[in-house]
């Protein structure tokens, strides 16, 4: 089946304004907040189930494989530290061969009621969690830290292990951008801050507050081709490239969750997103 020929969504995503200039992200329990002004832009969204094993890591920057969990409640944060952490750093590490995956933590996403369980709403901007320049001083720094003796590393490559656990199918999918369609000027660093309520002005001073890191926010390109993959399951992941200090290999992949208006009955979207740092030496 040819690109054309595949079933298509037409929506709108949520792209970062080119003239914001004070960019910056406060999370709370339940909320955030970000200063950066958005714009609407109307995309075209492929279905890429038809053609699902054409996409890889390293190509596009992302792909769908599966994998069954042991896990039987992904609201049960015991259940996540001493099963989930281990068989996802596993799963990385024979997917992408790496020599060391460290895990960095786990995200829940609720389309309904997202304070239940420590959850966040769907992300509905276009993003990736981690800015480019911000990658190499991020992955070296975690190695320093959980590798003191060494040996060193040659790469390193972030990604997020992208599951739904709310049955098919669901009202908020995640859209998915090929990464060679993303120019390096197609986005901007936001700076990001976890605070435990919401400040009053986002826009006042910050100097009192440490940032923890700083995401990529994307400008609208038209050139850029978005896809995404209906009615996932919960023995299904989507790998997403995050991030990769070989400049030669694929790039991050941004991506964005967005309402499907082709669904009767979605149900509401309760899905996990799981972040590591897989090292090659």
């Amino acid at each position: 089946m040819t690109e054309r020929a595949l079933p298509t969504v037409r929506t709108e995503l949520s792209f970062l304004d080119p003239s914001s200039t004070i960019r910056r992200q406060f999370i709370a329990p339940g909320d955030r907040i970000a200063t950066a002004r958005s714009e609407p832009h109307p995309v075209t969204v492929r279905d890429g189930r038809p053609v699902q094993h054409s996409f890889a890591l390293d190509v596009q920057g992302f792909q769908v494989l599966g994998h069954r969990s042991a896990v039987t409640d992904f609201t049960d944060p015991t259940q996540l530290e001493s099963v989930y952490i281990p068989e996802v750093c596993r799963f990385v590490q024979e997917q992408l061969g790496a020599d060391q995956v460290l895990s960095r933590g786990w995200e829940l996403r609720r389309s309904v009621a997202p304070a239940e369980h420590g959850a966040q709403p769907p992300a509905s901007g276009v993003h990736v969690d981690y800015a480019p320049d911000h990658v190499p001083g991020m992955v070296a720094r975690a190695h320093a830290r959980h590798f003191p003796d060494g040996p060193g590393f040659r790469r390193a490559v972030v990604t997020s292990t992208w599951r739904v656990f709310s049955p098919p199918p669901q009202d908020w999918p995640l859209a998915l951008c090929d990464s060679r369609t993303v120019a390096p000027d197609d986005g901007a660093a936001i700076t990001t801050y976890f605070v435990d309520e919401l400040p009053a002005d986002p826009f006042g001073p910050a100097d009192h507050l440490k940032p923890v890191g700083s995401s990529w926010k994307i400008h609208h390109d038209p050139a850029q081709q978005w896809w995404y993959f209906p009615g996932m399951t919960r023995d299904e992941v989507l790998l997403i490239k995050l991030g990769d200090t070989d400049r030669d290999a694929a790039g991050p992949a941004p991506h964005t969750a967005f309402p499907d208006p082709t669904v009767a009955g979605a149900v509401p979207r309760h899905s996990i997103e799981f972040r590591t740092f897989a090292y090659f030496g």
